[in-house]
């Protein structure tokens, strides 16, 4: 892994449908921000060269890029860290690790296995995953208030709605592309 970065308070995630906006939406973070490298939809020689590209990136402006994936992947790769469920973080190696979350079993899992964050959701309605069941801010609060990590909000986020949750951090999509 590279360099160790703290937990970013913003997070960018990629996917599909935001890789044309990528640099100029990473280039508007402030420094410290983070992009969680999704890009599933690459061919795995496209997506590695993709990755390296976009990592050169964020190290040109200060942030953190991690792969979604498991942290071996990541450390191959020259991540700055892993995002995954808690079970694929495997074990901890000095770059950062976030864990997913849903649920208060999934922010169990994840302090169990000493994730450095989690990114619970769906806050609020997607358009990841549309019809899904959501949060919303007080179910959020409350499950946020018993983890035993930070909490990053993930989930139909905006900054308005960042400073609304007082959250650790925000990370997005669209919100953020």
């Amino acid at each position: 892994m590279a360099k160790r970065y703290p937990v970013p308070r913003i997070l960018l995630l990629s996917d599909a449908r935001n890789d044309a906006a990528l640099a100029r939406a990473l280039g508007r973070l402030p420094r410290g921000s983070g992009l969680v490298f999704r890009h599933y939809h690459l061919a795995p020689a496209a997506r590695r060269a993709r990755f390296g590209a976009l990592r050169r990136f964020c190290r040109r402006h200060g942030h953190a890029i991690l792969l979604s994936g498991a942290a071996a992947q990541a450390r191959a790769w020259g991540a700055d860290g892993a995002y995954a469920a808690p079970a694929r973080l495997g074990r901890r190696t000095g770059g950062l690790r976030l864990a997913t979350a849903h649920d208060l079993a999934e922010l169990g899992d994840a302090a169990r296995v000493g994730a450095d964050a989690v990114l619970l959701s769906p806050v609020f309605a997607t358009r990841s995953h549309p019809g899904a069941p959501v949060l919303g801010p007080v179910r959020f609060h409350l499950l946020a208030a018993l983890s035993g990590v930070p909490v990053i909000a993930l989930g139909g986020m905006n900054r308005r709605r960042a400073r609304r949750l007082h959250s650790h951090g925000w990370a997005a999509i669209d919100g953020l592309s």
